[in-house]
């Protein structure tokens, strides 16, 4: 073999030996100027990559992370396996880079019916990889250095690290508890904004409002009063908003979601946000949109053929079909979007008993997959250390994971850093799991208050 590539035994050792020098004295080279990019500074931090992490270290039972742990409706997973199984080879090839045709139209005609506007399928739609990829291109193509957004605590924790990437300052207003009456809960709309301390964020400055409703963590569903108080702030100071409802289906109680694009002078400065991954129950989708005017979508379609450029074919294609057969069920019984709420709300009462049962103080969620509990009679099981970086209601949940085997989100990490020693006392379950999960949760809860309470 030597011979044949014209190599003696020595001239191949030392090549070999150079090669190795080379590439040692490669490897101990390094970039003396800095690698990451600036506007990554202090954003590396996530709360889901810790906290998963440790729920999937301990055996849990997890109630932090967002998600279901049952099947979407038969009926989309029917339409999905049709469409990577059935004759239609186009559904594995790209599609329309700003959405499968058959989603944007069906899109257009549902939230057209619900908003009493006329939306332009090509032009008003733009469909994204999850809600998080439409939350992406609006800060990405919207918010420019200098500008600041307004966010309403507390809020889904990647708002603020959006904001700052894309060379925005975020403005933090917070939703304040009022007492309720007594010998009744506190419900998520017992949180509410402060109209003048509202008023004073908006500034020459302001170059949108994120408007979360349903609100995540919390649950608040925003009264059409409290809609209207921002509508009006954002025409008079000339402001876009940003709507993230992906929620929009989950309320209970008989509350009606209100979408504000729909009040007066909305439209045209409001970009609303949804997602598949809620509305089906399929979050491994990752199936999201954007709808509002040309005028401000034009600039996400830039974002957006410029970064992921394509969403996968047959899921816009199933989310489509399930779309087609809610817009024929609208408000009728047999809708799933009538049924699931119904389903959830059931799911929520029964996790605030047993929080209750243990000595937790549950906030009525109005809204979502998410209840918040007060957890300050608990400090006697694990002391607060007023002198420590990491916020209480942190350390209690790895104590909590550890030791009772129940996983849950501390709720600090949905406020900014001013406000998280005044929320460390509260954490977020998530109560839209199947009934075997929930009845593994009331489980420990029922151990956990007997040790409490002793024989």
């Amino acid at each position: 073999m030597l011979r044949r590539a014209g190599l003696s035994l020595g001239q191949f050792l030392w090549r070999r030996k150079s090669s190795a020098e080379f590439s040692c004295s490669f490897g101990k080279a390094k970039m003396s100027r800095p690698v990451q990019a600036q506007k990554l500074e202090g954003l590396d931090k996530n709360v889901w990559v810790e906290f998963v992490k440790l729920a999937a270290t301990y055996p849990t039972v997890n109630l932090g992370q967002g998600f279901p742990d049952f099947s979407p409706p038969d009926f989309v997973k029917e339409a999905f396996v049709k469409a990577v199984s059935g004759e239609n080879a186009m559904l594995h090839q790209y599609t329309r880079v700003f959405g499968h045709p058959a989603l944007v139209t069906i899109l257009a005609r549902f939230f057209g019916k619900l908003l009493g506007q006329d939306i332009d399928s090509l032009t008003n739609v733009m469909v994204t990889v999850g809600a998080y990829e439409a939350l992406f291109c609006c800060f990405q193509a919207l918010v420019d250095s200098g500008d600041e957004v307004i966010i309403i605590e507390p809020y889904f924790d990647c708002y603020e690290p959006m904001v700052k990437m894309a060379g925005g300052t975020p403005v933090f207003i917070p939703l304040r508890p009022k007492t309720p009456a007594p010998g009744k809960l506190m419900s998520s709309g017992d949180w509410q904004l402060d109209p003048a301390e509202l008023a004073s964020k908006f500034t020459r400055r302001t170059k949108a409002i994120v408007l979360n409703s349903p609100n995540n963590p919390l649950g608040k569903v925003f009264s059409k009063k409290e809609m209207e108080l921002i509508a009006d702030l954002c025409v008079k100071h000339d402001v876009l908003c940003f709507s993230d409802e992906v929620y929009e289906w989950l309320v209970y109680d008989g509350k009606k979601h209100i979408r504000i694009a729909s009040l007066p002078g909305m439209w045209d400065r409001t970009i609303t946000i949804g997602s598949a991954g809620k509305t089906f129950s399929a979050t491994g989708w990752k199936v999201g949109w954007t709808f509002g005017p040309d005028h401000l979508l034009k600039h996400l379609r830039t974002v957006h053929q410029n970064c992921v450029y394509h969403c996968p074919t047959a899921a816009q294609e199933a989310v489509a079909q399930g779309f087609q057969r809610e817009f024929e069920r609208y408000g009728k019984p047999e809708s799933y979007f009538v049924q699931l709420p119904q389903e959830l709300q059931q799911k929520r009462d029964r996790l605030v008993q047993s929080l209750l049962a243990v000595g937790m103080k549950p906030i009525i969620p109005e809204g979502t997959y998410f209840l918040i509990a007060d957890l300050s009679d608990f400090k006697a099981e694990v002391p607060d250390l007023p002198d420590c970086e990491e916020p209480y209601d942190s350390r209690f949940i790895k104590w909590m994971i550890k030791n009772k085997g129940l996983a849950a989100i501390p709720v600090s990490a949905f406020y900014s850093t001013a406000q998280k020693r005044n929320f460390d006392h509260l954490i977020r379950f998530c109560f839209v799991k199947e009934e075997a999960t929930l009845k593994a949760a009331e489980d420990i809860l029922q151990q956990w208050k007997l040790k409490k309470t002793g024989p």
